[in-house]
């Protein structure tokens, strides 16, 4: 139900490709509201092709926050995003309009809403272990030390691995231990009305296509030329991003335009595939999964949802 005393926040979810911007940019104009990010990639300046960001005419049709502010030579963590986060949706409400959270970055979106595992600093000399060992191996041990972290992730997830492997052997407790302990999260504070976007996979896998495609146009080369130019460090975020390693490499000749094509194609489905059993299954049960196309009735209907009364 829909708790007056509580500000709104309208929340569109789901992976990448899956119409979310569209309508996020049809309920501003309907409100009057203001969007803010929740994509990892979105966040960064370099990454305007490359992470599909909106361009002028859409900032022109409605404001948007957390676009592009942040250079890519700097880390954006789930922290440092829910901090800034927390700072335009309370400034939306402040103004009497509505705050839009539109992305596909589960790990933000849990984070603001949730709050922030209370974890310590990770000893150093525990980190650079860690950092070092392959992933397979660095999974075998975290199977030993933390056998529940390892039940919930991917052999290959290097990132969150590590992380789980990081906090086991510095801390002496478990990962899950640490977040039941969150604090910071805004959920229990706002009038929420989410809305996630799970339309059929054959429509999504065609938008993902279409969107490498764009990538690899002439605006899209130059956009990568140019990040890879700074030489940053590879493992950052801006470096990991999808489709600058397989644009990179068909700039530096490594790839034929077909296989970069093939292989950017591949990982966006791949990424997408994720995004889509993530936000399928980890969002409670009674956030409205919207299962159509957003187009036409589809749009109008998901758009509906969106006008409903807020989940308290």
């Amino acid at each position: 139900m829909d708790d007056p005393s509580k500000p709104a926040l309208a929340l569109i979810a789901g992976p990448t490709a899956s119409g979310k911007s569209a309508l996020a940019l049809a309920l501003a104009e309907k409100t009057g509201g203001v969007i803010v990010n929740a994509d990892s990639a979105q966040v960064y300046r370099d990454l305007r092709i490359v992470s599909a960001r909106p361009g002028a005419e859409e900032d022109a049709r409605a404001p948007h926050r957390l676009y592009g502010y942040r250079d890519g030579a700097l880390a954006c963590s789930a922290a440092d995003w829910a901090a800034d986060a927390r700072s335009e949706i309370a400034a939306a409400q402040a103004a009497g309009t509505l705050p839009i959270l539109v992305g596909g970055t589960g790990l933000y979106i849990r984070t603001l809403l949730d709050g922030i595992a209370p974890v310590p600093a990770i000893d150093p000399d525990v980190r650079e272990a860690v950092r070092s060992m392959a992933v397979a191996d660095a999974f075998h041990a975290l199977s030993a030390e933390d056998a529940e972290a390892a039940a919930r992730l991917r052999p290959t997830d290097t990132t969150r691995v590590q992380r789980a492997l990081e906090v086991a052997r510095s801390t002496g407790k478990p990962l899950a231990e640490w977040q039941k302990a969150r604090t910071g999260g805004i959920g229990g504070s706002v009038a929420l009305r989410p809305l996630l976007l799970l339309p059929p996979r054959d429509w999504l896998h065609a938008r993902c296509d279409r969107r490498f495609e764009e990538m690899m146009s002439e605006e899209g080369l130059t956009e990568v030329r140019s990040l890879v130019e700074r030489n940053l460090d590879p493992a950052l975020p801006v470096m990991r991003a999808i489709g600058v390693r397989e644009v990179g490499a068909f700039l530096a000749g490594e790839l034929s335009r077909d296989e970069a094509l093939a292989a950017g194609r591949t990982t966006t489905r791949q990424y997408a595939k994720r995004q889509y059993t993530w936000f399928a299954k980890q969002p409670p049960a009674e956030w409205p999964r919207f299962r159509e196309v957003p187009e036409g009735a589809g749009f109008a209907a998901a758009l509906g949802l969106l006008l409903r009364p807020a989940i308290a």
